[in-house]
Order: structure tokens, then sequence, then C-alpha cells
């Protein structure tokens, strides 16, 4: 679960991770107010789920009252492009009137999970206010980790090895290393999956602030977080994946035309890789998980045909825990409760896959059932044609 910049700073400000003061508007009126209690000059900040803001026109400077009225009635409305919004771009609702600050240096901070590891990396770059895959990819040298041991947490040494590692002068490290554990701290009890500090700024007085902040939630622990359903922003999300959302159903759209039913993330990613290597492209990664019930199954389906760009269903089953002859009668109650008119292609195997086979078979609908994934797909994408 993604959360404003502003959100997240105002979490980030209770670890003691000093964040520069900043005030919510949503009108031009509300950001002339916030810049007259901060002071002059503001930085005027659009709040959309995406980096590259800056670069997209969605971060500016004010230095009058004027200027602060003309940016944030240009920005409120505005549809944002940035790299990671794709070209449909997000509609710009919220913005952040953040006081000036006089810069001295950028740096990058970052933690995540290391699948390699199964361990947290912290991250840290001297080349901070840029995007940080680019670094990764051009010069990855840059990047400096300290590896976490879930034993024992992060330690001061690892916070003052990134310190001195980003250059930063001695005077200043102590401010530094403290400001590192604080986010580790937070990144422990927020229960995140990612925090970026981008850029981690130095101004000329020697302090360090958060200038940008993005903190993403583990979805798996929102059961311990409930307050944070409050911070959800459902105009940033798609419809379609706020409805899968509702049914506890895995589901990210994506931009083919061949829509996948699958159970299991990593039958979902084979039956995508199979899709493309046929020749097709998916128009979703939908898992309906290991115990699917007939309802979810008619829930998946309905969701799956609501999105206009789909021309054919690729349905590719494992029966292990959920049984085929279930999933079988969820599909076919739902092709005939919502009248089906694109190609459904079936692959079922596992526990009671003979009756899955002859429910569809008995069904009286035209279901294309294929023997095998790579036959499934093949179909698949002769179907979506």
């Amino acid at each position: 679960m993604k959360i404003h910049e502003y959100q997240a700073k105002e979490l980030l400000r209770r670890y003691d991770v000093k964040v520069p003061r900043g005030i919510v508007a949503r009108s031009p009126h509300e950001a002339e107010a916030a810049a007259g209690e901060l002071g002059l000059p503001v930085v005027i900040k659009s709040q959309i789920h995406a980096g590259g803001r800056g670069k997209g026109g969605g971060v500016k400077l004010a230095r009058t009252i004027e200027q602060v009225h003309e940016i944030a009635k240009s920005m409120i409305g505005m549809t944002l492009v940035t790299h990671q919004t794709g070209p449909e771009g997000r509609v710009v609702q919220t913005l952040l009137v953040e006081e000036g600050l006089k810069i001295k240096q950028e740096f990058y901070l970052g933690m995540l999970l290391d699948r390699s590891t199964s361990r947290l990396v912290f991250m840290a770059s001297a080349a901070g206010g840029m995007d940080i895959e680019e670094v990764a990819a051009n010069t990855p040298e840059k990047i400096l980790r300290e590896t976490i041991d879930p034993a024992v947490g992060m330690q001061p040494f690892q916070a003052r090895n990134l310190a001195f590692g980003l250059g930063i002068a001695p005077a200043l490290i102590g401010k530094a290393v403290k400001f590192m554990l604080s986010l580790y701290r937070a990144f422990v009890d927020l229960d995140a999956s990612l925090v970026e500090i981008n850029p981690f700024l130095l101004t000329e007085d020697g302090e360090f602030y958060a200038l940008d902040a993005k903190v993403t939630f583990d979805d798996n622990a929102l059961f311990r977080h409930k307050q944070f359903s409050e911070l959800r922003d459902l105009n940033e999300e798609a419809a379609l994946e706020i409805e899968a959302s509702k049914f506890d159903l895995n589901y990210i759209k994506l931009d083919g035309n061949i829509a996948c039913m699958v159970n299991g993330a990593g039958l979902a990613m084979a039956t995508m890789d199979i899709i493309k290597l046929a020749g097709g492209e998916p128009a979703n990664f939908l898992d309906v998980g290991g115990g699917a019930s007939q309802e979810r199954v008619e829930n998946a389906f309905r969701i799956l045909l609501a999105d206009e760009n789909v021309r054919a269903v690729l349905i590719n089953i494992f029966g292990g825990i959920v049984r085929c002859d279930m999933v079988a009668r969820g599909v076919v109650e739902a092709a005939r409760n919502l009248g089906v008119t694109v190609p459904i292609v079936v692959r079922l195997e596992g526990t009671n896959v003979e009756e899955g086979q002859r429910v569809l078979s008995e069904s009286g609908l035209n279901f294309i059932v294929a023997n095998g994934m790579r036959d499934a797909a093949a179909r698949a994408v002769g179907a979506a044609g």
C-alpha cells in the first residue's frame, strides 16, 4: 500500500526523522494561507503516487504570494505525467506547500528487503536528487549498502560506514547516524516494504532533512495497523484493483488483451511468460489464491471481463489445495451470469481434474479446453486474434 509524501513525512516525524515544515493545500486559497504561515519562499509539490514529479512540472518554487496562487491554480486538476505514471498520468488533487531550505548537498537514502539474502538492506548514495534506477544502471558503484542482521537490527557502526562513505564531514557524522537509525526504526515499526528519502538533504546551516519521502507498507502486515486504512487514497489506484482488493484477490492491470486467471503467484508469472512466448500480451496478473472458493472465482471472472481491452481469457489452474471441479463450477456460473462473449481457454490440472473437465463439457458453453500450458497459451493467443 502506497501513501502520499505528506503522509509519509508525518509518520517519519514521529520517529525524530527531520522533515521540512509543510502544510497540505487543496485550493489556491489554502496554498496562499500556507505560504503566509510558513514564510516565503516556499516549494509547492503535487501529491501523487509516483516519482519524477519535478521533471514533469509537479514541483515548483514560489518566491511571492502571486506565484503561489498561479502555481497552485495550474497544478490542482492537472494531469501530471512522469516516467512512473505511464502516458495516462495522474490527476493532481492535493498539494504540499513546504518551507524553502538553503541546500548545500543532496544524498539518497533507501531501505527495502533484499530477497537474495532475505534481509533488510540500507542503501545510500551521494547521487541524491537523481533517479536511483538510473544510478544503479549506469554507476552502480555509487550506491553503498549495509545488510542488516535481523537478530540485532541496524547498528551504529553501519550507519557510520554509510555516512563516511557519502563523504559527510566528521563534525556532522553524529547527526547523519541519528537520522539513519531513526529511519531504520520507522521502517521496522511501520512494517514498511520500502522507505526512500530522495533527496536526503544537508542544508547550509548543517542540518539534515528528508526533503522528499516515499513509504510503502507491506500489505501482509496491515492487520497490525488498522489506522493505516485512513491513509489510503483510492483516487490513486486503478478501479479494478480496488474492486479486486474487496475480495482478497491479487490483481494488477497490464496493457495486453489476454486476461489470466490463475491460482498462485508463481503460476501467474509462468502463465504471463508463456503467453508472451506464444506471441501474445497478458492483460493482467490475477491470482485467486491457493484456497479459492467458488464465489471468489466468480468475482475474479467478473473483474477480468470488466477490462474492455480483453479479447480472450486464459484460466490456468493447478488443483492442489483448491479443487478443479470447484473452479470449473465457478467459471461456468460466472460465464452464464455475465453473458460472456469472449473466448475462454481453460487448462486444469491436479485435484479432481476429471470432474472439472466434465463440468465444463456438460455446461453447454463453448469453453476451449487445453492440454497443458503451451497448448493453452497458443489457443488463447489464437482466440484473441
